[in-house]
């Protein structure tokens, strides 16, 4: 292992809005430099001992690379419908995954699927307006924070966004921010030029957002709720009004209609002003996966890429679904930035492209599994990720070279072997 110095910048990978204004501090443990937010320390913890060269595991059992990859192949061949979840990784390893799936007529589903679902559909059905943090830095006076607090899985959202501490000066000097059915969020309750709301869900999050496009629409139902009737007024008024929301955090099976009413909210209000949504989501390589697929085959995850052409079905393509209803008979689950993303519990041929930590969870595993390590991409290795907002993709730069493969690169090697085994060359 050859150690360096973090860069002054560096890239965060470890959730959807890419912070590139801290540094990391090598010193001991990896800390984040210029930052408080327990994601990024939290993650950066999980490589204390700067893994650099981990042993794979066949069945439980310490293994050599090419043993573990031959079986993985052999595995993936066998399979009649596998199934890629996870996707854990960056636009390279979602490339190389892609053309996996090709050979091997794979479903591809991410761990953040069920909760991504929920904004494509709405999006693929109505169409939609979206922001991005730039614009909201520069531009929104009223930013309404939907369901849940934003910096609640995305700690520094409000600083991203010009607001709170270590935020810089840009953007309007005074900004209104909404909370509507939840609490204000108290990192930004004293912010310097913000004034902060809490509004109260009139029945649930549907009801809420029902009454709110009712109002906005000017035909107001009998007793509405006041604080909800002074939002709309703001809405109106704002030069330029934000709505936030976390899929994750959206209640309900059906909560793509959630996000088809916020999407209503901001069609009606960009007839006569500007507004835009943004959903902070994608994390883990989520957004990432999802922008690369649909670049590559014009559809988004949980699409099949069968031999007979691409199926997208969002619905029946979930990866809990598809384990439960044993609707597939193996699983390659790539998990790539951090320890959190153990593969579900299944009996099904297991292949694990994962973080050093998970070895653990791989070794006692119901059924068949291979377990290969990867680098994680901004942290041992060079990569590229999507930004939560959509149109930004941002290089991760290595804290520390480590010589663990890549997500692509264990791609490519199990592709070509597939290859082999087809001509017979092995």
């Amino acid at each position: 292992m050859t150690s360096t110095q973090s860069p002054s910048l560096w890239t965060c990978p470890f959730c959807a809005l890419l912070c590139d204004r801290f540094g990391v501090d090598t010193a001991g443990t990896l800390t984040p430099a210029g930052t408080h937010c327990p994601r990024a320390t939290h993650a950066l913890a999980q490589f204390e001992n700067r893994p650099s060269a981990v042993t794979p595991l066949l069945n439980g059992q310490p293994a050599d690379h090419r043993t573990a990859l031959d079986a993985a192949a052999q595995w993936l061949r066998a399979a009649r419908q596998p199934l890629f979840g996870g996707m854990a990784t960056d636009v390279a390893g979602a490339r190389a995954l892609y053309r996996l799936a090709n050979t091997t007529g794979a479903i591809i589903d991410h761990a953040h699927g069920r909760a991504m679902m929920h904004g494509l559909t709405a999006m693929q059905d109505r169409g939609s307006f979206t922001t991005t943090l730039a614009e909201i830095r520069c531009r929104a006076d009223l930013i309404v924070c939907i369901g849940s607090m934003p910096s609640a899985r995305h700690p520094e959202f409000f600083a991203r966004c010009g607001i709170g501490s270590g935020a810089s000066d840009a953007g309007p000097a005074q900004r209104d921010i909404v909370f509507v059915g939840c609490d204000v969020d108290p990192a930004i309750a004293q912010a310097h030029g913000v004034a902060t709301h809490a509004i109260p869900l009139q029945g649930d999050l549907y009801d809420t957002l029902s009454t709110l496009n009712a109002l906005l629409s000017r035909k107001p139902p009998q007793a509405a709720d006041p604080a909800l009737a002074s939002l709309v007024e703001k809405l109106r008024a704002a030069r330029y009004a934000t709505l936030v929301w976390t899929p994750a955090d959206l209640p309900g099976a059906h909560a793509a209609l959630l996000v088809e009413a916020l999407d209503r909210l901001l069609k009606t209000l960009n007839r006569t002003t500007r507004a835009g949504g943004l959903a902070l989501g994608g994390d883990d390589g989520g957004a990432t996966v999802n922008q690369t697929l649909t670049w590559l085959s014009g559809l988004p995850l949980r699409t099949g890429v069968h031999r007979g052409g691409l199926e997208h079905e969002p619905h029946r393509y979930d990866t809990a679904r598809l384990l439960a209803d044993r609707a597939v008979d193996s699983l390659l689950w790539i998990a790539s930035f951090t320890a959190d993303l153990a593969p579900p519990p299944t009996e099904l041929p297991t292949i694990v492209l994962g973080h050093p930590r998970l070895a653990g969870a791989c070794m006692d595993r119901p059924g068949p599994t291979v377990f290969l390590p990867v680098s994680t991409p901004g942290i041992g290795s060079p990569g590229h990720l999507f930004r939560a907002d959509g149109g930004v993709v941002l290089p991760l730069t290595p804290v520390y070279t480590d010589t663990l493969p890549s997500v692509a690169s264990v791609a490519i090697e199990l592709d070509q072997r597939l290859a082999a085994q087809r001509e017979g060359r092995v």
